[in-house]
């Protein structure tokens, strides 16, 4: 029996080691991070590993419910997929295991909850924004790329990859802003 810890993060600027320092305090011999969205299990290789390498008796530790995915369907998917291999999850942030028949019906509802917290979020996020653009105070969010440095650098004559490597962004972005209109 292995105790498999498992850390997520959604951005690049957020920190892993709380959870992993958490995990490792838990006992978890093995802990897995990664920095990708909860929102699908795309783009998330670490879940991946620890599922494809899962044994009868392994238990997937993690610190909560919303590390595992934001969708209630998905993490039941997930802790399905566990069961079927004779492994268990458990959560520490309410401690909730799915060795007991209870802790299915807790962890469902939590799941629930929290997808519906999630809805609620972005509907009052929306409201705020629709306020705020009315009232024409919104400015959008900050721009992610540096279009006038992007034209600039191509007018010099520089290439896409030295452009993209100067900047910090991809070749294809670089082209985007090149053809799109001033």
């Amino acid at each position: 029996m292995a105790r498999i810890g498992y850390a997520r993060v959604s951005t690049i600027d957020q920190d892993l080691e709380g959870q992993v320092a958490r995990l490792t305090a838990e006992g978890c011999g093995v802990i897995r991070a990664e920095k990708a969205s909860g929102a699908s299990r795309e783009g998330r290789g670490e879940l991946a590993t620890i599922l494809a390498f899962l044994r009868p008796d392994d238990e997937i530790v993690v610190t909560r419910l919303d590390r595992l995915g934001r969708d209630t369907r998905d993490v039941l998917n997930l802790i399905h997929e566990a069961e079927q291999r004779g492994a268990s999850v458990t959560v520490l942030d309410p401690h909730v295991s799915t060795r007991g028949e209870m802790g299915h019906v807790v962890l469902t509802v939590l799941g629930m909850v929290a997808q519906m917290e999630r809805r609620f979020i972005k509907d009052r996020q929306r409201e705020g924004i629709t306020r705020a653009q009315a009232a024409g105070v919104y400015l959008g969010g900050k721009a992610r790329l540096d279009h006038a440095g992007i034209r600039r650098m191509a007018a010099e004559g520089h290439g896409a990859t030295l452009i993209a490597r100067t900047l910090g962004c991809s070749r294809m972005q670089v082209y985007r802003v090149l053809r799109e209109p001033e």
